[in-house]
């Protein structure tokens, strides 16, 4: 049998990420070349791989990277099966390794087959799958390009990025809060203004039935029913409807007995609370209509109006799971 040195295994080692016994076995099969002995480790975690293809990655790291000019940026999922291995040092290393290189792909196809020092994604994720044991993948791939782009991780389990339409000052701190914004809320569009008629008509009856029925159980107990609402977008308050619920509000005013010459102070504070109850939906999924995070009497729309002239064009979100 031939004898490999330590310094042999210990270079095999550094350039696969395999433990050394492995390498050593490796380099024996390969008859000390080193080349082959590469070959023989990618082999193993092909097979691994194949085993394992079957296999729930639900665990990992969430990462995302930017360019040095903030004008790119990529989050990425690396998926394995366990939390264990998700937390390792290595595996957060290789994880950060992978966005780097993903920064520079214009899809995730192409991000698979960049090169990873000699070899491709694909195959480094193979590669690892054998050295690791555990599946390995890429679950999410998410690239985003604008003026200005910004980004926040979660504890390496959510990863965001927002961009902006210019370089404003202090462009670094508001990114980061629309990013972290992102991270928490999940919003899923920009604006209200996204919304299909169709999807909106839709959730505002689903969304009825749901109050209703826990309506009859609150009152089976005796407890305080909630608020039904009639719409749940800013889609759905045109002029006329917004109009009819200031005249509701004014008839509720004088039914109250409440001075005439006082109501001017009271409206703007039930309208603002008409259109708060009417639309969940926004407040649910569009970025820019949430409660802002850092200030709830705000929305995410006027804290970015108070940097003046500059919009959100758009956002990514990745996350395990």
């Amino acid at each position: 049998m031939i004898k490999v040195t330590a310094a042999e295994v210990n270079k095999l080692r550094k350039a696969t990420g395999a433990g050394m016994m492995d390498c050593k076995k490796a380099l024996v099969e390969a008859e000390g070349d080193f080349d082959k002995a590469i070959d023989v480790l990618r082999k193993k975690g092909q097979k691994v791989a194949a085993k394992r293809a079957d296999r729930d990655s639900s665990e990992g790291a969430a990462v995302a990277k930017v360019n040095a000019e903030n004008t790119m940026g990529v989050a990425i999922v690396l998926g394995c099966e366990t939390d264990f291995v998700g937390k390792n040092e290595n595996f957060l290393a290789l994880a950060n390794k992978f966005a780097e290189i993903a920064l520079h792909c214009a899809s995730k196809e192409a991000f698979l087959e960049a090169d990873f020092d000699g070899m491709t994604v694909a195959e480094k994720l193979t590669e690892q799958t054998g050295v690791i044991g555990e599946k390995l993948d890429i679950k999410a791939f998410e690239k985003l390009e604008a003026s200005f782009v910004g980004s926040y991780v979660h504890i390496n389990k959510i990863a965001a990025l927002v961009g902006l339409s210019s370089n404003v000052e202090n462009a670094a701190i508001l990114v980061k809060d629309l990013s972290m914004q992102v991270a928490s809320m999940g919003a899923t569009t920009l604006s209200y203004k996204d919304f299909d008629q169709d999807y909106v008509a839709s959730e505002t009856e689903a969304r009825i039935a749901v109050i209703e029925k826990d309506n009859i159980e609150l009152g089976r107990l005796g407890k305080a029913l909630k608020n039904v609402p009639q719409y749940v977008s800013m889609a759905q308050l045109t002029p006329e409807v917004l109009a009819n619920a200031e005249a509701d509000a004014k008839a509720q005013l004088k039914s109250e007995g409440k001075p005439e010459q006082i109501w001017n102070k009271i409206l703007p504070g039930k309208m603002e609370r008409f259109i708060s109850d009417n639309t969940t939906l926004d407040k649910e999924q569009c970025l820019l209509d949430q409660d802002f995070i850092k200030d709830d009497k705000s929305t995410v729309a006027k804290y970015v109006a108070s940097y003046g002239a500059v919009e959100v064009i758009g956002f990514k979100r990745v996350a395990l799971g």
